[in-house]
């Protein structure tokens, strides 16, 4: 497939977490949207291959090999970015990991390393990208946040926690920027088929996370975040369906407090 739609034709867009997953999948569609990418992750023979990819089919890719879990390093990332493709239009936030298990369980500094990539890292990239955007008069942030953020449910105390974070600091953000060239979007998937599972059945990172065989592809949540940069709005699920999620907790929280633990002991 060639990349040549020009309806995004000149802008950068900046993806962390690119090495894989929804990262990689969102980079090849914002290329072959018309737009030139930067590619950030910690794997840079990963990175430079989804360049040459992407490069090879047309597009405009750079790879940037850091560790956002370093505040050097994010702004080396921002300052680098800006030097080779340009001032960055659209920011996607999609760095992360997950773990599932008893929260007595998680060792702190991986709870720490969580805490610092899922929330830190995206917070201080959001905060500096933001008030570049209103300087230069437009831009778009979308942060990548999960359905966990509306569900404290048992096994991912954690990263739930980061993820209603940045559901809430994206949300007053975008109401903030209401009225203004800056945008600010919130996207919401439920699983998808990526490392995040693999990482899980490592068992230094954890149990087995269920819910595995009903993931999505990467690709579909690529497509979505495509679709937010053309059109944006303030929160989106992947897939659509998930819009019901934020009223699960209220009506049937007293049906998960009985049965989560049970739940995650089986596991």
């Amino acid at each position: 497939m060639r990349y040549d739609n020009t309806s995004l034709m000149g802008k950068v867009a900046l993806v962390t977490g690119a090495s894989s997953g929804i990262g990689a999948a969102t980079a090849r569609e914002l290329a072959r949207q018309g737009m030139s990418v930067v590619l950030v992750a910690r794997r840079a023979d990963r990175l430079e291959q989804l360049a040459t990819e992407i490069q090879r089919e047309g597009g405009r890719a750079w790879p940037i090999a850091a560790d956002l879990t370093d505040e050097g390093e994010r702004l080396r990332v921002l300052a680098e970015a800006a030097g080779i493709a340009g001032p960055v239009d659209v920011l996607v936030n999609n760095a992360g990991f997950g773990w599932y298990g008893f929260g007595s369980e998680m060792s702190w500094p991986l709870a720490m390393r969580m805490i610092q990539i899922n929330l830190v890292a995206a917070t201080h990239l959001t905060m500096i990208a933001l008030r570049e955007m209103k300087a230069r008069g437009g831009g778009h942030i979308i942060n990548v946040s999960s359905v966990a953020g509306n569900l404290p449910e048992q096994g991912i105390a954690l990263y739930g926690a980061t993820k209603s974070f940045i559901d809430s600091l994206s949300t007053a953000l975008y109401r903030e920027s209401r009225g203004t060239p800056v945008h600010i979007s919130v996207l919401k998937p439920g699983h998808v088929r990526t490392e995040f599972f693999e990482l899980a059945d490592n068992p230094a990172a954890g149990h087995h996370i269920p819910g595995q065989r009903f993931a999505i592809r990467p690709e579909v949540v690529g497509r979505r975040i495509a679709a937010l940069v053309r059109r944006p709005r303030r929160v989106a699920y992947v897939p659509a369906l998930l819009v019901i999620v934020p009223w699960i907790e209220p009506l049937f929280g007293w049906i998960i407090d009985l049965m989560g633990p049970a739940l995650l002991r089986r596991r």
